[in-house]
């Protein structure tokens, strides 16, 4: 069944905000979607008469096992085409998001398999979000967030949990990327702000909030 372009935006706005279980309210995701609830109420009823989610007036909803699955449809279209732009058509990091949402609604299964193929069937995006596989399975790494990292202790950053504009603006500024190797040379009790250490670069400060959107992963030194 294909689904309009709006529709699939509810799809997988209600998918990240449920996370694993969580049950969604109506004003969370007309903030998320930066519209009224009234319109988010319209389109949930529609949803539900598609069987797409379960849905209760004032009990919150949640995306059903069908809803699920459109939903990881959706998000590998995206993810594919993110890496393809990056990786294929050397996109900077922070341009590849905007575009990558206008074309995750072309839905053809056999153009969007064989671009998988082609990339040669990428774990992970640009950004360092697992890619949904044909059955919908998602690799899954073991990570923290860069607040967490034990000093002196080098770590990469995997994954960057805020993918807008200004942060990656912020990111790519401060030299940090997917696969940076980085170490915490101090943390600052007054505002949890960091010192952190990139290659061969002089040590820099970044703040809390930067840090806390940061996910890392252990290595060896």
């Amino acid at each position: 069944m294909n689904y309009s372009q709006s529709e699939e935006n509810y799809i997988k706005s209600i998918y990240h905000l449920q996370g694993d279980s969580k049950n969604v309210s109506t004003n969370e995701l007309a903030e998320e979607l930066h519209t009224r609830p009234a319109s988010v109420t319209d389109m949930l009823k529609k949803l539900k008469a598609k069987k797409l989610l379960h849905y209760e007036k004032y009990q919150g909803f949640r995306l059903s096992t069908e809803g699920k699955k459109v939903a990881l449809s959706i998000i590998r279209r995206h993810r594919l085409w993110e890496y393809f732009l990056s990786v294929k058509l050397q996109f900077a990091w922070d341009e590849i998001h905007e575009v990558a949402e206008e074309l995750e609604h072309v839905s053809s299964k056999k153009l969007i398999d064989k671009l998988d193929e082609y990339l040669g069937f990428p774990k992970f995006d640009p950004h360092g979000d697992p890619i949904p596989d044909q059955l919908g399975k998602i690799a899954t790494t073991d990570h923290i967030l860069l607040t967490e990292l034990t000093a002196n202790q080098i770590a990469e950053v995997s994954s960057v949990a805020n993918q807008s504009a200004a942060m990656l603006d912020m990111l790519k500024h401060n030299n940090i990327g997917i696969g940076t190797r980085i170490e915490v040379k101090k943390k600052f009790p007054f505002d949890h702000s960091l010192e952190i250490k990139i290659r061969n670069l002089p040590a820099f400060t970044i703040s809390e909030r930067l840090a806390q959107n940061i996910y890392v992963k252990y290595v060896k030194k």
